[in-house]
C-alpha cells in the first residue's frame, strides 16, 4: 500500500512498510524512511508507484481549470474527494485526486484551506480583487524589467529622473523604481551612485557629494526666498577711529576689524570691532528663524552656503569705505614697559565704526612677516598700527602659554602647515601656509582676547552665554585634557589657556556668536540689570536647545567640508597628473601628502618613525568613494623635516579634533582646533 500525505505544509508520497497504532512507517522514493501519522494521510492507493504518482499528480494539477473549478465548487465548504467526482465526472483515480489537491492548495486566491483536505471557494469580490492585484504585479514586473534594461544600457528612464536623489539617499525599497535600480546594479555589479553617474542622473562625483549633503541638510533648498535686510539701527554714536580688517581676498562675511589710537595721556587704545547684526535681528523674528534653522555658514572649497541671506550680510559686513554698526571692545593699554604692556581697562559699546580698508592676506603675506615687523622695513597700509598689534599679540600669546602650563598642557605647536583651497572653473589650486604667520597671529590673539573678555563680561553680569570649555574628561594622559564641550556657563578652555571662551566674533556666520552678541549687548547697555532684559535667562531651555542643535549642525557641516576637501585633493592629483608624491608619516600607517592635505592609509606599511619623509606611488583613486590606493616606494628621510612632523598626531586631540578650519574661520578658530591634526583653512568664495 502507498500513501499520499501532507507533512510540514508539503505533499509527499511513500510506500507503507508497517503500521503501528496511529502511525505508518513509510519508505519514500528517496529511500528515506519516516513515520506518518494517520491524520496526515490524504490518499491510500495501490498503484502506480509513489514516484510515478507524484509526477502524474503534478501534471494533472497544471491542467486543472481553476476558474471552472471555482464555479463548480459552490459557496459551501467541501472535501477534495467530493469536488473531484464532480469535476472529473467520475470517481477520480489516485493521481487525479492527488493532482486536484495540489491544484487546490496552489491556488489560495481561489480556495481557502479549511482543514486537511478541505477547502472553501473564495467570495467573488475577494477573488476579483486578488486577480487584479496579480495583474497589477505582472504589469509592474514588465515596467520594472523595462527600467532594468534601460539602466543596463546606461539610459535613465524618464520616470526615474525626478526621483534620482530619493532613490540614492532615501529610497522607498518597495517601489518599482528602486527595485529596478537595485536589480540593474546587481546585474552590472556596480553601485547605485555609480550607475546614476553613468546614466547622467548625477552630473559628476562633485554633484553627487553636494546632492547628498543638500538632500540631508537642506531638503527645501539652500536659497533664501524674498528676504529683505532689516534697517540699520539708528542713534548709535560714531567711533573716532579708522578701522581695518585682515581677511582672505575672497572673504565677504567680514566679521572683525581693528583700530589703534594713542590717547592724550600716552596710553594705547586698541579697538576690536565686530559686525553687529544683533542690533537689528531680534530673537524669533523672520531672519533669526532662518539663521537658527542653519546654525552656521557651510564652507567648502569653491563654494559656501551662508547662514544669513546675502542682503543681510551686505548690510552688516564691515566693508571698506563704509561706516558700519559694530560691537566694539576697546582695550586701553599702558605701554611704558615695552615687553610687558599692562591692560588698564576694557570697554564694550555698540557704535558706528568707519572702516578705512579691508586688507587681504594675498596682498600682505609677502610684506608682513616677523623680520619686516622687527626691522620696520617695507611699506603697506596701516603699517604702524600693524606693528603695535603685533607687539600686543605676542604678549597675549605669551600670557596664554603661561596659563596653558598652569593647566598642565604642553606649549602650542605652530610648526604645522595650513592649506588654502581656491577653485576656479572646476580647477583647484592648493596653497600652503605655515601656521602662526604674523597676520594670522594678530587676528587669532585679538579674537581670543575678545571671546575671553566678553565671556567674562557675561559671567560677571549674571547673564548666560554659549561657552566652549576644554577641560579634563574621560581617558588618561593628554587625551583626558582634550575634551571640548559647549556649555552655558563660564568654564576654562585649557587648550587656549583662558579662563573662559565664548564664541562672539563671527555673528554673520555662526549662530552661537549671534546669540552671544545679543547677551553682550544687554550687558553693555544695562549693566547690573542685564539679567532682566537679556533675551536668554539663566537655565533657559531655549539656550540648551540652541547648543544641542548647533553641535549637530556643525558636525554635519564639518563632515561635508572634509569630504569636499578630500574630493578636491583627489581632483588635484588628476589635474596635476602626478603619480609619485612625497608624504610625511603622521602615525603608524597614516600619512599626509606634503603638497596637499590628503590623508593616506597604507595598511601593512613597515614601521617608520613619525615625521619621516617618504615617497609614494599613487596607484588609483576614486572620487565617488573618496578612496585612494598607494604603495611605499622609499623612505627619503628617517627624521622629521623641520616644521613638517606632525609629532602629536592623535596624541593631543584638542578642541576641534573632528573639525578642521573652514573657510571664513578666523585664526582664533584655527588656534582652537585640533592640535596635532592637519588644519585646512578655506578662503571664501564671493
Amino acid at each position: 500500500m502507498n500513501l499520499f500525505f501532507e507533512e510540514s505544509g508539503d505533499f509527499k508520497v511513500g510506500a507503507v512498510l508497517s503500521q503501528a497504532g496511529e502511525a505508518y512507517h513509510v519508505e519514500m522514493p528517496s529511500g528515506k524512511r519516516t513515520k506518518v501519522k494517520v491524520k496526515d494521510v490524504l490518499l491510500q492507493y495501490e498503484n502506480p508507484a509513489p514516484a510515478e504518482l507524484l509526477e502524474q499528480a503534478k501534471a494533472t494539477a497544471l491542467e486543472v481549470d481553476l476558474d471552472f473549478l471555482w464555479e463548480v465548487a459552490g459557496q459551501d465548504e467541501f472535501g477534495f474527494a467530493e469536488l473531484g467526482a464532480e469535476y472529473f465526472g467520475h470517481t477520480p483515480l489516485a493521481f487525479e485526486s492527488a493532482g486536484l489537491i495540489l491544484a487546490l492548495h496552489g491556488a489560495p486566491i481561489f480556495f481557502y484551506k479549511k482543514g486537511r483536505g478541505r477547502y472553501k471557494a473564495a467570495p467573488e469580490a475577494s477573488l476579483r480583487a486578488a486577480q487584479a492585484g496579480i495583474e497589477k504585479k505582472k504589469q509592474q514586473a514588465l515596467v520594472q524589467a523595462g527600467y532594468v534594461e534601460q539602466l543596463k544600457a546606461n539610459q535613465l528612464p524618464a520616470a526615474l529622473q525626478p526621483l534620482v536623489l530619493q532613490l540614492l539617499f532615501r529610497p522607498d525599497k518597495n517601489s518599482v523604481e528602486f527595485k529596478a535600480l537595485e536589480a540593474a546594479c546587481n546585474e552590472l555589479h556596480t553601485t547605485a551612485p555609480r550607475l546614476m553617474l553613468a546614466t547622467g542622473g548625477v552630473a559628476s562625483p562633485k554633484e553627487l557629494h553636494m546632492a547628498r549633503f543638500l538632500f540631508e541638510n537642506f531638503p527645501r533648498g539652500a536659497g533664501f526666498a524674498g528676504v529683505a535686510a532689516p534697517p540699520t539701527p539708528g542713534g548709535l554714536p560714531l567711533a573716532e577711529v579708522a578701522a581695518f580688517s585682515i581677511d582672505d581676498v575672497t572673504t565677504t562675511e567680514i566679521d572683525d576689524a581693528f583700530s589703534v589710537v594713542t590717547l592724550p595721556d600716552g596710553l594705547l587704545r586698541i579697538g576690536i570691532h565686530i559686525a553687529a547684526p544683533g542690533l537689528a535681528i531680534r530673537p524669533d523674528d523672520a531672519i533669526d528663524k532662518l539663521a537658527r534653522a542653519r546654525m552656521s555658514t557651510v564652507y567648502m572649497p569653491g563654494d559656501k552656503i551662508t547662514m544669513l541671506p546675502d542682503e543681510v550680510v551686505a548690510a552688516f559686513t564691515l566693508a571698506g569705505g563704509s561706516t558700519c554698526p559694530a560691537l566694539s571692545l576697546y582695550a586701553t593699554l599702558d605701554t611704558s614697559e615695552p615687553l610687558a604692556w599692562r591692560l588698564v581697562s576694557t570697554t564694550t559699546r555698540a557704535e558706528m565704526v568707519p572702516i578705512a580698508a579691508n586688507l587681504r592676506h594675498n596682498d600682505l603675506d609677502a610684506l608682513v612677516n616677523e623680520e619686516t615687523l622687527a626691522s620696520g622695513e617695507g611699506e603697506y597700509p596701516h603699517k604702524a598700527e600693524m606693528a603695535q598689534l603685533w607687539q600686543w599679540a605676542l604678549q597675549l600669546e605669551a600670557g596664554r602659554m603661561r596659563r596653558r602650563e598652569e593647566f598642565g598642557l604642553k606649549p602650542e605647536q605652530n610648526n604645522r602647515m595650513d592649506f588654502n583651497f581656491y577653485v576656479d572653473d572646476d580647477v583647484v589650486t592648493v596653497q600652503r601656509r605655515k601656521r602662526g604667520a604674523p597676520l594670522d597671529k594678530i587676528v587669532a590673539e585679538l579674537m581670543i582676547f575678545a571671546n575671553s573678555t566678553w565671556g567674562k563680561l557675561m559671567h560677571d553680569s549674571g547673564v548666560p552665554g554659549i561657552y566652549r570649555s576644554q577641560g579634563a574628561g574621560s581617558g588618561a594622559g593628554w587625551a583626558a585634557k582634550m575634551q571640548v564641550r559647549m556649555v552655558t556657563h563660564a568654564a576654562p578652555h585649557q587648550g587656549l589657556g583662558v579662563d573662559q571662551y565664548a564664541w562672539s566674533t563671527s555673528p554673520l556666520r555662526r549662530y552661537t556668536d549671534l546669540v552671544n552678541q545679543w547677551q553682550i549687548l544687554a550687558c553693555a547697555e544695562h549693566g547690573v540689570t542685564a539679567p532682566l532684559v537679556a533675551p536668554f535667562k539663566p537655565r533657559d531651555a531655549n539656550l540648551f536647545a540652541i547648543v544641542s542643535a548647533f553641535d549637530a549642525a556643525y558636525a554635519a557641516y564639518n563632515e561635508h567640508q572634509q569630504n569636499m576637501e578630500r574630493y578636491w585633493c583627489l581632483r588635484w592629483l588628476g589635474q596635476q597628473a602626478v603619480r609619485q608624491v612625497d608624504a610625511v608619516v603622521l602615525k603608524d600607517e597614516v600619512l599626509r601628502l606634503n603638497d596637499i592635505p590628503l590623508i593616506v592609509r597604507l595598511p601593512g606599511m613597515p614601521a617608520v618613525a613619525r615625521g619621516a619623509q617618504v615617497r609614494l606611488d599613487i596607484l588609483r583613486w576614486d572620487e565617488v568613494d573618496l578612496t585612494i590606493e598607494a604603495r611605499l616606494l622609499e623612505v627619503v628621510a628617517a627624521g622629521a623635516a623641520a616644521g613638517e612632523a606632525e609629532m602629536d598626531y592623535e596624541e593631543e586631540p584638542a578642541a576641534e579634533a573632528a573639525a578642521p578650519a573652514v573657510e571664513g574661520d578666523t585664526a582664533a578658530d584655527v588656534a582652537e582646533q585640533a592640535e596635532g591634526a592637519v588644519v585646512v583653512a578655506q578662503p571664501e568664495v564671493g
